[in-house]
């Protein structure tokens, strides 16, 4: 398929409401068995939209073609729990031949199936959140790419730090339901002493905790972390919108939220994690077991920050940072 075509699909059927989003779904129904089927769960359809981008185009490249050599169906959770469930067993009752998604849906997955594989692009912790069994040999029908999250905190405070050089005491938003949130909250309380700043620790549980999160921080923090899960990357767009309004810089995992008015983000190149997505998908079509295939680390990490946000709340950003910096949005 021409990158052309691919993005002209993406704009088109468009289900809202409680029915997951399908981009291209239609046209998989028509004829099934005929090609090999790979069920994708996302999250947040407009975040993922240059990742599924990545991810066809490696696949395009490797000789799966949507919709010639292979059908793609795509579901959309929108950080709900109970998506998930209904999406597994979804992808179970059509047979699909192996399932993308994200780390946190992983482990309702394998309730669902033992046997289809399944390919996980980003998980904060894949050891310490029990999807696999070890990094060199997954085991069972999983396997995939580790963000390595709780690796790279240390990184992300002293970068804020750098750019806030008042900051004393930072919010830390996170899911309390997801057990790599839980834990990397823990890594930043660790990291937050080395620096001498104090961490107030701020549960959430599903999107209607946000607005009162955020409104109860203006007085309380410097800043938000915001820990990256299905419920804080569905709902980013609105932690951004709330955290301006209250005039408190935000720290993101990727640039993907900085896109939408966040101030920084640290992490992995997540395009290029699912390109490498597609490489391992590649390798299960053509016979390998999931649990035998390594899981895999970033190779690529970024640097994002956006001026115009900065300018907003009033902070000033060195030369040295800025020149850092692999992206500047202004």
């Amino acid at each position: 398929m021409q990158r052309r075509e691919f993005f002209t699909r993406l704009g088109g059927a468009v289900v809202f409401g409680g029915a997951a989003l399908a981009w291209p779904h239609g046209a998989h129904a028509q004829q099934p068995g005929k090609r090999p089927t790979i069920g994708f769960m996302g999250n947040n359809p407009a975040f993922w939209r240059p990742y599924v981008a990545a991810f066809v185009e490696r696949l395009g490249e490797l000789g799966w073609v949507d919709s010639r050599t292979i059908a793609i169906e795509y579901r959309w959770a929108e950080g709900r729990p109970e998506r998930v469930a209904e999406i597994a067993a979804d992808f179970v009752r059509l047979n699909v031949d192996v399932i993308v998604t994200y780390g946190d849906a992983v482990p309702v997955i394998k309730q669902a199936t033992t046997i289809i594989p399944v390919v996980f692009a980003l998980a904060n912790n894949p050891v310490g959140g029990g999807l696999v069994d070890s990094l060199a040999r997954p085991g069972g029908n999983v396997t995939g790419l580790s963000s390595q999250s709780t690796d790279i905190v240390g990184k992300r405070l002293e970068l804020l730090h750098e750019v806030a050089p008042g900051l004393r005491r930072v919010a830390v938003m996170f899911n309390a339901g997801y057990p790599d949130a839980v834990l990397e909250m823990a890594e930043v309380q660790a990291a937050a002493r080395i620096l001498a700043i104090e961490v107030a620790p701020v549960e959430i549980r599903r999107a209607e905790d946000i607005p009162p999160a955020v409104a109860g921080l203006k007085t309380q923090a410097d800043a938000v972390y915001v820990v990256a899960d299905a419920l804080t990357a569905a709902n980013a767009p609105g932690i951004v919108t709330l955290a301006l309004t209250a005039r408190l810089p935000t720290f993101f995992q990727n640039r993907t939220f900085v896109q939408a008015g966040g101030l920084m983000s640290y992490g992995p190149n997540f395009p290029d994690m699912f390109r490498r997505t597609a490489d391992l998908v590649d390798k299960i079509l053509r016979g390998a077991k999931p649990g035998d295939i390594p899981v895999e680390q970033p190779t690529k990490f970024e640097f994002v920050i956006n001026l115009k946000t900065a300018k907003a709340l009033g902070l000033s950003v060195s030369q040295t940072m800025l020149a850092t910096a692999d992206e500047v949005i202004e």
